[in-house]
């Protein structure tokens, strides 16, 4: 999955915190956690790069990544026998894979990154982990989602952006 780049990118959680805390879109991912949370957090997370057109997520595949991105921007499209549809775009700040996530169902969109991007990943089984050792952290983690993908919802053209 990790693209090779020309020019090496730098990884630190403080980043992503960064740009989540600049996040003021109806589309952010919001949790409220202190520094010290996030740089606990930033342990269970997988930093990674993504190049244009790469794909993140498939359509109907059965995992249940969740993906947090810091840099570069991801399409969402659904695909059905009359070709493809984009349904949204995620910008930094947000996080795409919660509805497979949180539901265990196959993907109900593909994601694909637009150009050169900073992901960072959370399987279930990190999650887990995290909610064992951390319970604070991934209770905050699980109700920005929850947060997230209640406002995807609300926004009809959005609603089937819920990967």
């Amino acid at each position: 999955m990790n693209a090779p780049l020309r020019n090496p990118i730098k990884f630190d959680v403080q980043g992503l915190m960064k740009v989540i805390a600049e996040n003021d879109t109806s589309d952010a991912f919001s949790p409220k956690l202190s520094t010290a949370q996030w740089d606990m957090l930033g342990s269970y997370l997988q930093p990674f790069a993504v190049t244009g057109g790469q794909v993140l997520i498939q359509q109907g595949a059965e995992d249940r990544t969740l993906y947090l991105v810091e840099t570069g921007s991801l399409t969402v499209h659904y695909e059905d026998s009359k070709g493809r549809l984009r349904l949204a775009v995620i910008n930094p700040g947000s996080a795409v894979g919660e509805g497979a996530f949180f539901s265990r169902n196959p993907r109900s969109a593909t994601v694909q990154a637009s150009g050169t991007s900073k992901i960072w990943s959370l399987t279930p089984l990190r999650f887990s982990e995290l909610s064992k050792r951390q319970p604070e952290v991934a209770l905050e983690l699980a109700m920005a989602l929850g947060s997230l993908v209640s406002r995807r919802l609300a926004n009809k053209p959005r609603r089937m952006a819920v990967t």
